[in-house]
């Protein structure tokens, strides 16, 4: 098997989250080639960009059949922002676009609100509705970085492990399984966000 692997479909700073993990000693591969994919223990799909192009790219490079797989398998995987998003239904972004499927939902936009800036930038507290293996060290309330636009409305409540509120609450983390995908950068959320890198490698 390949250990931690990071999804490279051109779409991400890979090199910030392959650092996260290395400062704790676990060596991640960034790779943009399916057989790779495929036999990765740990798999990392991070990205920033358009969902339409990012969908694209996916499919283009025969990753995102893979990339489900894994996921199907119940092997450990983690999402962050638009790698987050992608394992919806459909985005609403632009358009409207397929996504990978594999939760039912669509990723919408933040309303639009007198004073409210879109993209969301900045730090939020997290409210948390459960926790899963790798928001062990995460406490009620803590904060984390987003950079965003749009994000994902379940259909199945009971996979939000996070909420987060601009103004309103959203959708801020999903759990389910091995699964855990985040909206905000756990690689740029200092403390926090490095914990729940650590313990999603060593879980």
């Amino acid at each position: 098997m390949a250990g931690i692997v990071i999804v490279d479909y051109g779409m991400a700073n890979l090199r910030s989250v392959q650092k996260a993990f290395e400062r704790f000693g676990h060596p991640a591969t960034i790779s943009d080639r399916p057989e790779v994919i495929e036999q990765a223990d740990r798999l990392v799909l991070p990205g920033v960009g358009a969902f339409r192009d990012a969908i694209a790219r996916l499919h283009e490079a025969h990753l995102a059949e893979p990339i489900v797989r894994h996921i199907q398998r119940d092997r450990p995987f983690f999402g962050i922002c638009l790698g987050f998003q992608l394992l919806f239904d459909v985005s609403l972004e632009e358009g409207r676009y397929q996504g990978l499927g594999v939760f039912a939902g669509e990723v919408v936009r933040f309303a639009t609100v007198p004073g409210l800036k879109v993209p969301h930038m900045g730090w939020n507290r997290l409210r948390l509705r459960q926790r899963p293996p790798a928001f062990a060290g995460t406490n009620e309330g803590d904060s984390v970085y987003f950079v965003h636009s749009y994000y994902p409305v379940p259909k199945d409540a009971t996979l939000i492990a996070a909420e987060a509120d601009y103004p309103t609450p959203f959708c801020a983390a999903i759990a389910r399984g091995n699964l855990v995908a985040t909206q905000f950068h756990p690689e740029k959320s200092q403390r926090v966000g490095l914990e729940m890198l650590k313990r999603f490698a060593e879980g």
